[in-house]
């Protein structure tokens, strides 16, 4: 795996004490929420609460996702500052945001999610590219990435994306709202060049509209969930020609939509 989650990192735990149900003085690590805040060029873009982890990945994914950069954008900078807790995106020319944020959509992500309102209409221009994906990788990353060293298994409390190819992990990104652990990976994906089109996004959080559209931006063809959709979610997922998968434990999901990407190997049904 490329990047993980980095359980020597101190700074994103915190330990406190407690009564247990007998009465018992207990000490308990629990993960850390900081404010980021992000820039795009001179302006301030949004206040955002995270564990504090990837930083510039979170802000350029962010801007990306929220089409406040565009796809062919030349990024001149990125500067972060630990002491004041920012972010500044720098571009070679000057954003239209100013139009963009009186557009906002509140939507249904933890800690409150904000989308702009050209995030939720590009949905429509989108359609994504066709490829094969093989019922025995689910199993295996659901295998995998269930077992994998991390912040939730450690604390809890937390969201985790999984960036994959194939039966792969290759970016793990945790934060307290899974659209920050989304948009981490999509910073990564938007600074290394790397080709989505025969990637997966696997999510420990519900398959909702905003979840969707950010995997649709970023135009990654599956997306994955061990949780349940929501019914706007499943039809932008149609929509987008998206492969939808929920449920996933163990050998059992269900596809809401794109089921024709599915390659049922006959490994896996000698074995149901």
């Amino acid at each position: 795996m490329i990047i993980g989650p980095n359980l020597d990192d101190k700074n994103l735990v915190s330990s406190v004490t407690g009564k247990d149900h007998h009465g018992q003085i207990n000490k308990l690590d629990v993960i850390e929420e900081r404010p980021l805040s992000i820039y795009l060029n001179s302006q301030e873009i949004v206040t955002a609460m995270t564990i504090g982890d990837h930083p510039k990945y979170l802000a350029l994914g962010f801007l990306k996702n929220q089409k406040l950069i565009k796809e062919n954008e030349k990024i001149s900078g990125i500067d972060y500052d630990e002491e004041t807790r920012a972010v500044v995106v720098r571009t070679e020319k000057e954003s239209n945001y100013e139009q963009k944020i009186k557009k906002k959509i509140r939507t249904s992500g933890c800690a409150v999610g904000t989308v702009f309102g050209d995030m939720m209409e590009s949905i429509e221009e989108i359609v994504l590219p066709e490829s094969k994906i093989k019922i025995s990788w689910l199993y295996d990353l659901a295998k995998e990435i269930n077992q994998m060293n991390s912040l939730y298994l450690e604390v809890g409390a937390i969201h985790g994306t999984v960036l994959c190819c194939k039966n792969k992990p290759l970016v793990y990104m945790e934060d307290v709202g899974r659209h920050n652990a989304v948009d981490k990976v999509a910073g990564w994906l938007f600074s290394t060049k790397t080709n989505p089109n025969d990637k997966i996004l696997y999510t420990t959080g519900r398959l909702t509209s905003e979840m969707v559209v950010k995997c649709a931006n970023m135009g990654i063809p599956v997306l994955v969930s061990r949780s349940g959709f929501t019914a706007w979610g499943v039809e932008l997922a149609k929509l987008t020609n998206m492969t939808l998968i929920g449920r996933l434990r163990g050998n059992r999901f269900i596809c809401l939509s794109g089921d024709k990407r599915l390659d049922y190997d006959t490994e896996i049904k000698t074995k149901n």
